[in-house]
């Protein structure tokens, strides 16, 4: 599976013991890596269809500060989806109020028919991809009907949204509007959590220091300044791999 990594906090954050840390794990992820800093509607995003171990410009760009309020990175094992840039995460787009989202995922969507119509929108053929373009186009649809939301009412939406993805799929995310950082995990022991004095770090493994803690399961939940803002519905649906499931990903895998 793939590897993530974010942070959010209310100051300017070096994050490179985090992410050395975090991208020596990349033997095991060998199939890209990527890195976005995040900044209201602007990202800086950076990756490679490269094994980041491998990489001599991500090995010079970690030889100088990387900083930022809020962060997200990847280090990918292709599961859907050629090794090459346009499948690399982070994937980021901007909504029709001119929000820029950004997003990172660990997981398989193994069947949720909301998702087919994005892929002739994707510029590459992951179901990461499609998973951002669909939040895209339901925030598209929820400001057409009744105007740009608020924070709430973004949160209510994403959150009716991942509840019924979840079902059945492999849904660890984490991803940004700008304003706050959401995470979600549904696959024990997948996701963690590292709490801080006005910061928050996530990954998929704890990085070194003590104090990690596993994220709460099936629930979506959006950081804001590096503290909880809002906590969604405990929807239940967990995600355990199958034989069924594993043959799917194996076939799929094959195939690259």
């Amino acid at each position: 599976m793939c590897e993530l990594f974010g942070s959010c906090s209310d100051h300017q954050l070096v994050l490179n013991d985090y992410l050395k840390e975090f991208y020596s794990h990349s033997s095991s992820h060998p199939n890209g890596w990527g890195l976005a800093l995040l900044d209201g509607d602007e990202a800086h995003i950076e990756k490679e269809p490269l094994q980041a171990d491998k990489s001599r410009y991500l090995r010079e760009r970690l030889s100088v500060p990387v900083q930022g309020r809020m962060a997200l990175a990847h280090i990918r094992y292709a599961t859907i989806g050629n090794v090459e840039f346009r499948n690399c995460h982070p994937f980021t787009g901007k909504d029709c109020s001119g929000r820029r989202w950004t997003l990172i995922h660990n997981g398989t969507i193994f069947e949720y028919e909301p998702l087919n119509g994005m892929a002739a929108m994707q510029a590459g053929d992951t179901d990461s991809e499609r998973i951002l373009l669909y939040f895209l186009e339901q925030m598209n649809r929820e400001i057409r009907s009744k105007g740009v939301p608020g924070a709430a009412r973004r949160f209510r939406l994403l959150d009716e949204i991942i509840c019924q993805m979840a079902s059945g799929n492999k849904l660890n995310l984490i991803f940004s509007d700008g304003e706050y950082v959401y995470v979600h995990t549904n696959y024990a022991n997948s996701l963690y959590q590292l709490p801080g004095k006005g910061q928050a770090v996530f990954s998929t493994q704890p990085l070194g220091k003590n104090g990690w803690e596993p994220l709460p399961m099936t629930t979506l939940l959006a950081y804001k300044d590096g503290r909880l803002a809002f906590a969604g519905t405990n929807h239940g649906e967990s995600y355990i791999d199958s034989e069924e499931n594993m043959k799917y990903i194996y076939q799929i895998f094959s195939g690259l």
